[in-house]
């Protein structure tokens, strides 16, 4: 694409020699006549650098010059003047000009000079950019943790990120096996592409098919247009499929083919579509073992087996505890609009000593309701009740309900909540996730569970 200059230029004649001498050396020239068109066209994003004369109707070079770096303080501007006076020169030099040429100048001259401004503009920007990625990649390290298991897996991450493999990651619910796949994700040459996750566990068998691989108007009872499925949506990015254990056979089936053939159908349709996608998947599940008591299809499992990640527990990594609550510390201080400073040292001792069934995101959910609940600035031990072994809940103080006058059935419905939301999050816990089994253990059904899920706002805990 060519490069955009823009010409303010009052003089005819000067603009016309400046367009004819850009145009030939390749670039594309947009001429403006005051200070007001050229902020117009600077606060429309595409132009590359600026020429700018000093001597402007209305608003001078200097004063256009400061806007346009309030605008684009990176955008290159090469000041143009008549008069060879060194203070002009000096002055647009402290106000961010790039360089500056006096009239009349030599045709070399002007195009060596925006050749140049253009390399620094492209090397200064390029620097920034590689900061701003730097950052971001120690903030997102940094949070991970810094146990010597945490670096190895940050190692695998490293080496697998740039291939076209297949990935299992694989640990207990709550170990941040979402958040690997999207730093391979970012790390690969996909990552500008979309990042798509679905959770096969989530999703009724019947509806399993439909959301993988799109449908056709008309295709069955409620089809009433053509939908995207989720491969589609992912095409030249990653398809993350969490909770993979869980996907019914027949769909396992399928996308053993898809992931061969790189090539779908709609539900309804005949016409192949190809696509090109990562796969990675998640399970909190030995798929190995599954694949021997025969829930998980052998050729499949040795499809996906090309690189695994296997995360350890919280309580496998304690020395990553103090670094992850001060995460999660500063991001609650943030969302809630608190100034808690920090923990005292008993409180981190509890910290440290809890076993943490629901690992990193119990860690998270702990952390947020406290910063919600405390208004002193340091958390306490007596703050962290939630962490007792022997209560995993608050026990209501009926005592203190009576004093105020509540009525029997309002404390009823009060206990029998906080007894339904901890007995649902057990289960999870116990089931490392998985939210069919979680609704046999407690004998209800899925709805029903997915219900209660929502209604305790367990689907919003990270």
């Amino acid at each position: 694409m060519k490069k955009q200059i823009l010409v303010v230029e009052d003089e005819r004649d000067m603009q016309f020699i400046l367009a004819n001498i850009l145009k030939e050396k390749g670039y594309e020239t947009i001429i403006a006549e005051d200070g007001h068109g050229a902020l117009k066209e600077v606060k429309k994003g595409s132009v590359n650098l600026v020429l700018l004369d000093i001597r402007l109707p209305g608003m001078d070079g200097m004063k256009v010059l400061e806007k346009i770096k309030e605008i684009d303080k990176d955008l290159s501007v090469i000041m143009l003047t008549g008069s060879g006076d060194i203070r002009d020169s000096v002055r647009a030099m402290k106000l961010g000009a790039t360089d500056y040429l006096t009239k009349p100048f030599e045709t070399e001259e002007l195009v060596l000079t925006i050749k140049k401004a253009l390399q620094t503009q492209y090397l200064s920007r390029e620097v920034e950019r590689l900061r701003n990625r730097l950052r971001e990649k120690t903030a997102t390290e940094e949070f991970m943790g810094v146990s010597s298991q945490i670096k190895q897996i940050l190692k695998q991450v490293d080496i697998i990120a740039p291939t076209n493999m297949t990935v299992i990651i694989q640990g207990g619910s709550g170990t941040g096996k979402e958040l690997i796949a999207n730093m391979i994700h970012q790390k690969s040459p996909r990552k500008d592409k979309p990042f798509i996750v679905i959770d096969s566990g989530a999703i009724p068998e019947t509806l399993v098919e439909s959301e993988l691989f799109g449908y056709e108007k008309g295709a069955f009872s409620g089809a009433d247009a053509q939908k995207e499925g989720t491969f589609e949506q992912a095409h030249e990015g990653t398809l993350f499929l969490d909770e993979i254990a869980n996907l019914p056979i027949g769909a396992q089936a399928k996308l053993l083919r898809v992931i061969q053939e790189r090539r779908i159908q709609h539900l309804g349709g005949n016409k192949d579509i190809g696509v090109d996608v990562r796969i990675m998947a998640a399970t909190n599940q030995n798929l190995f073992e599954s694949v021997k008591t025969g829930k998980f299809r052998d050729d499949l499992f040795h499809r996906l087996n090309e690189f695994v990640i296997s995360l350890p527990s919280l309580g496998e990594r304690r020395e990553d505890i103090p670094v992850l609550a001060k995460y999660f510390l500063n991001e609650a201080n943030h969302e809630l609009n608190k100034k808690i400073k920090g923990f005292s040292a008993e409180a981190m001792k509890s910290l440290l000593n809890y076993h943490w069934p629901g690992n990193v995101r119990e860690l998270k959910n702990v952390i947020k309701r406290v910063v919600l609940l405390v208004d002193s600035q340091y958390i306490k031990p007596k703050d962290l009740v939630l962490l007792n072994d022997t209560a995993a809940f608050k026990k209501p103080n009926i005592q203190q309900d009576i004093e105020k006058g509540t009525s029997l059935r309002k404390i009823m419905k009060e206990a029998t909540e906080q007894i339904e939301e901890e007995a649902i999050k057990q289960a999870l816990a116990r089931t490392g996730g998985n939210k069919a089994k979680a609704a046999k253990i407690l004998k209800i059904t899925r709805t029903t569970l997915y219900s209660k899920i929502k209604e305790f706002r367990l689907d919003k805990s990270g």
